[in-house]
C-alpha cells in the first residue's frame, strides 16, 4: 500500500510540475504575443520618438559591432582551415570558397550575430527595463499616461529590426575574409576561392540570411522586454529577468533557426 500511495504522489507531484510549466509556457506566449501587436500598433500609427530610435540604434549596433566582427573574423578562420584542409586533401580546393561563403551567409553569420547581441544588448534591454518596473517607474509612466510599450519597447523593437541585418552584413563579411587569408594559406588559390563563391552564393542566400538577422531582432527585443516588465523582487529579480532574457532568446533563435532553414531551402531545391 505503501509502494502505491509513493507511486501515485511521484505521478501527482509529476503532473503538478508539468501543468505548471505549461502554465508558465502559456502565459510567457500570451504575453510575447501582446506585446509585439501593441508595439506593431504604436508603429503603424506613426508614434514614434526619432530620438530615442537613434539612441537604441547605437547602443544595439554600433556598441556591438566589433564585438561580432572580432568573432566572425575568428570564425570564418576556423571554418576556412577545416574546410581547406579536408577539401584541398581530396582534390576540391576549388568548391571552398563557396562552402564557406554559404555556410557564413545562410547560418553562421546571422546566428552568431543574433547571439552575440542577445548576450550583449538584450541583456542591457531587461536589466534596465527590469529595474525600472522593480523601482515603480514603469508604474509611475502609466500614471503619466505614457505607455511603458511606446516609450520603451518600440524604439528598441524598431532599433533591433534596422540594426541586425546591418550587423550580419559586417560579420559576414569580416568571416569571408578570415577564411580567405587561412584557405589560401591552406592551398586554395585567391581565384578559386573567389569563383566559387561568386558561383555557389545567390541572392536568395543574402535574402534568407537578412530574413533570418530581421526575426531574430524581433526575438530578442520582445523576450528581453517582457522579461524585464515582468522582473519583481528587487536586485535579485532584475539578474533573474536578465539571464532568463538571453537564455530564452538563445534558445529561440536556434529553434526558429531551423525552422527558417527548413522553410528558405525549399525554393532552392524546386
Amino acid at each position: 500500500m505503501t509502494a502505491k500511495t509513493d507511486a501515485v504522489e511521484g505521478l501527482r507531484t509529476i503532473a503538478m510540475q508539468a501543468g505548471r510549466l505549461a502554465e508558465t509556457g502559456l502565459a510567457f506566449i500570451g504575453d510575447g504575443i501582446l506585446l509585439s501587436l501593441e508595439a506593431t500598433g504604436f508603429i503603424v500609427l506613426g508614434r514614434l520618438r526619432t530620438k530615442r530610435l537613434i539612441e537604441q540604434m547605437a547602443t544595439i549596433g554600433a556598441d556591438s559591432l566589433l564585438l561580432c566582427a572580432l568573432i566572425l573574423f575568428f570564425s570564418g578562420m576556423v571554418l576556412g582551415l577545416n574546410t581547406a584542409k579536408t577539401a584541398v586533401q581530396f582534390g576540391a580546393g576549388s568548391y571552398v570558397g563557396g562552402l564557406v561563403s554559404v555556410s557564413l551567409v545562410r547560418e553562421l553569420g546571422p546566428t552568431f550575430t543574433g547571439i552575440l547581441v542577445s548576450a550583449r544588448a538584450g541583456s542591457a534591454m531587461a536589466a534596465e527595463i527590469g529595474s525600472m518596473a522593480v523601482s515603480e517607474q514603469l508604474d509611475a509612466l502609466r500614471a503619466l499616461a505614457v505607455s511603458p510599450v511606446r516609450y520603451l519597447v518600440v524604439p528598441r523593437l524598431l532599433a533591433s529590426i534596422i540594426v541586425l541585418p546591418l550587423l550580419t552584413i559586417i560579420a559576414e563579411i569580416f568571416g569571408a575574409v578570415g577564411a580567405y587569408i587561412i584557405s589560401t594559406q591552406a592551398g586554395v588559390s585567391s581565384s578559386q576561392f573567389i569563383h566559387s563563391a561568386s558561383v555557389f552564393l545567390t541572392h536568395w542566400d543574402l535574402f534568407g540570411g537578412l530574413l533570418k538577422a530581421v526575426i531574430f531582432g524581433i526575438i530578442i527585443t520582445i523576450v528581453s522586454c517582457r522579461q524585464g516588465m515582468r522582473a519583481q523582487g528587487g536586485a535579485v529579480g532584475v539578474g533573474k529577468a536578465t539571464t532568463s532574457a538571453v537564455v530564452i532568446s538563445i534558445v529561440l533563435i536556434l529553434i526558429s533557426d531551423y525552422f527558417l532553414s527548413a522553410l528558405l531551402i525549399i525554393p532552392i531545391q524546386k
